[in-house]
């Protein structure tokens, strides 16, 4: 049977917008006919190339990877929306007010109209392009030697996919540009279990077309590719916190590491779980990482590991404000700001105006000064309703392919145990769903339940212990 989720309803539910002001759509094709701003560096000859999912048009990062003597060099050009956005203007108070792009299974509602996103702002190898240029040099273990950004016009030579790179690197060629990503990819990898980045790894649900006019519900598949473009990512972000916090102004993406109550509870969850771990960010770090993906005890210990990473938010500082008093971020084991995606995301235009205003040694402009200390609660809020509605979709897809097989018996993996205030968790593999389950039944441990509830109008799924 064809799942049919009702996903304009849950456009209606969160307040979606659709489409643009007029005048915002006027001010957008004004800033995309501007040629690029004089006096930028001449990085037309930088060999870059692009890599996201296929049919992606809103590119915001352009990537190049190479050998440096004993090291690397990372070349990261991200979309330079701070040269596009008037601050104060209708395109800039549209923004504020959507905060990131929401993404649903039948199409975005985008932060920036598509002629900025997915034209005149977006890294399309089709010619010159308007850039934020980060230079990153790396020693021989992958560690950070300089940094320095600026803007600048580049040239990216090629629109790649993550399967494609992957594949290119399984029969052992790889893109110019990128020759050197592995060899980082895997350095920097290595380097976050030893920073004691706490990494869940758990199943990630998307929802697809069934190739029936309906659509389904898959796990999402992550090749070692797109693992080391995110390590390019998440190295952009650590230089651009770090220079923010030497700075002394900036907008970090923190999260308190876990407290030593957290870990000794993890701890003991693990050993109920059949694994031994010291009650240590680092050690907790490595057993992760070196867990299996679909295992059931590993399953039931990533999902626990969740309890650790609790307290994400954005910490804004400078003009008298000082930096948090712990300005990490745990999941990743150092500062950390967003600065990558400005096309999807509001926060990363301002945070590259700060970082770029910090390299050049200049003050900061009285309107991203005046803009910093209000946008935590901004982005907070459009992070909820993102995740909410990304939950919602996914969950009114799964209810709605159980919808027929009420009373039916499934084999499930117990990821979280029941108490006397709240169901249990489980997962059942095929299909991919994550749903509440009632009765005793002990974490990791496949466990035999019967589907009682699945309302494709409101996403909600109910088990039931087949004993119970």
């Amino acid at each position: 049977m064809s799942a049919r989720p009702d996903f304009a309803a849950v456009r209606v539910e969160f307040g979606l917008p659709d489409g643009f002001p007029p005048e915002v759509l006027a001010e957008a094709a004004r800033a995309a006919a501007r040629p690029p701003s004089p006096g930028r560096l001449d990085a037309t000859d930088l060999p870059l190339v692009t890599i996201d999912p296929p049919g992606s048009k809103d590119l915001d990062q352009a990537v190049g990877v190479s050998r440096d003597g004993d090291g690397f060099r990372v070349h990261y050009a991200i979309a330079d929306l701070g040269a596009v956005v008037e601050p104060g203007g209708a395109l800039d108070r549209e923004v504020l007010r959507r905060g990131q792009t929401v993404y649903l299974p039948d199409g975005s509602v985008p932060l920036h109209p598509p002629v900025l996103s997915e034209d005149a702002a977006s890294l399309l190898p089709d010619g010159p392009r308007a850039a934020v240029l980060w230079t990153i040099g790396l020693d021989a273990a992958g560690e950070v030697g300089s940094v320095d950004v600026r803007r600048a016009v580049v040239r990216s030579s090629a629109r790649l996919d993550y399967a494609g790179v992957q594949a290119d690197v399984d029969a052992g060629r790889v893109h110019p540009a990128i020759a050197a990503l592995p060899e980082l990819g895997r350095l920097r990898r290595a380097l976050a279990v030893a920073r004691g980045a706490i990494e869940l790894e758990l199943p990630e649900q998307e929802v697809l077309p069934d190739g029936d006019g309906g659509w389904t519900v898959q796990v999402r598949r992550r090749d070692e590719v797109e693992d080391w473009n995110a390590e390019i990512s998440l190295l952009t972000g650590m230089a651009a916190g770090a220079m923010m916090l030497e700075g002394g102004a900036g907008l970090l993406r923190t999260l308190p590491a876990p407290d030593a109550g957290a870990l000794g509870a993890f701890a003991r969850t693990a050993a109920g779980l059949g694994f031994t771990v010291e009650p240590t960010v680092h050690a907790v770090a490595a057993l992760l990482a070196g867990l299996p993906r679909d295992d059931a005890p590993a399953l039931a210990l990533r999902r626990a590991a969740t309890t650790l990473l609790r307290g994400a938010g954005y910490t804004a500082f400078g003009d008298g404000v000082a930096p948090p008093e712990d300005p990490g971020h745990g999941g990743i084991g150092a500062p950390y700001a967003h600065v990558t995606a400005p096309l999807r995301r509001l926060v990363d235009r301002f945070g590259t105006e700060v970082c770029l205003a910090l390299a050049a040694g200049e003050e900061l402009p009285g309107p991203l000064r005046a803009a910093l200390p209000t946008l935590p609660e901004l982005m907070g809020a459009s992070d909820a309703t993102a995740a909410a509605v990304d939950r919602a979709c996914v969950d009114r897809t799964e209810a709605a392919l159980l919808a027929g097989r009420i009373g039916e018996e499934f084999a499930v993996i117990v990821l979280r145990p029941s108490t006397e205030d709240a169901a249990g968790e489980v997962y059942l593999v095929d299909p991919p769903v994550l749903a509440r389950c009632e009765g005793p039944l002990p974490a990791g441990v496949t466990a035999s339940v019967r589907l009682t509830e699945a309302d494709p109008a409101t996403g909600r799924i109910t088990f039931s212990a087949a004993g119970s």
